[in-house]
């Protein structure tokens, strides 16, 4: 036997090392998910905003994209397992990452968030005044007329399937054509 198909403790070892590494590194690339020190789940795909969101939603639509506000509390059980669980399935989670933008809100919040009309809020603040009362929440929104204008809006995380539909309502701009409901009747026939 020569010495190059020889295999050795050592070899075996560091081979498995080698191994161990690149799973970790694949794990760590494939798990997008972040508990901040806020006690809030994020992603590292939402867009890191100034929180003017007259301007995000500019930005998203002039690159193609459409904008979402997604609203969290610490806690939130919820919220967890939308960001452990579904942003976790890429089957589920890659067609969101390529066609949105997303901004992240706390629901009970402090940092000053600038609102469509131009009113310097809190989070906390505008979430009262958006009445957003569950988390997560998705609120939607596209320029109409070049008027920011809610489109839809998620209250709470829906069973995966309707989840995915919401997104695809979206992207698609289905809202121009009629409800969600409607649109999901209509998925569940083809």
């Amino acid at each position: 036997m020569s010495d190059a198909s020889r295999i050795t403790r050592r070899g075996l070892l560091r081979g498995a090392a080698g191994l161990a590494g690149a799973l970790a590194t694949t794990a760590a690339v494939n798990a997008a998910a972040r508990l901040g020190d806020d006690g809030l789940y994020t992603q590292d795909w939402y867009v890191d905003s100034f929180l003017d969101l007259s301007e995000d939603l500019a930005a998203a639509t002039s690159k193609g994209r459409h904008f979402a506000l997604q609203w969290s509390q610490r806690g939130c059980i919820y919220c967890r397992e939308l960001h452990t669980v579904y942003f976790a399935d890429p089957a589920l989670a890659d067609p969101i990452r390529a066609a949105f933008d997303i901004v992240h809100l706390d629901l009970f919040g402090a940092r000053d968030v600038t609102a469509f009309d131009g009113a310097r809020l809190s989070e906390k603040a505008l979430g009262q005044r958006e009445r957003i009362r569950a988390t997560p929440t998705f609120q939607f929104f596209a320029l109409d007329g070049g008027v920011a204008r809610e489109v839809a809006r998620m209250p709470g995380l829906l069973p995966q399937k309707e989840f995915a539909a919401m997104f695809r309502y979206v992207a698609e701009g289905a809202y121009k054509d009629g409800t969600f409901d409607a649109f999901l009747a209509r998925q569940d026939r083809t």
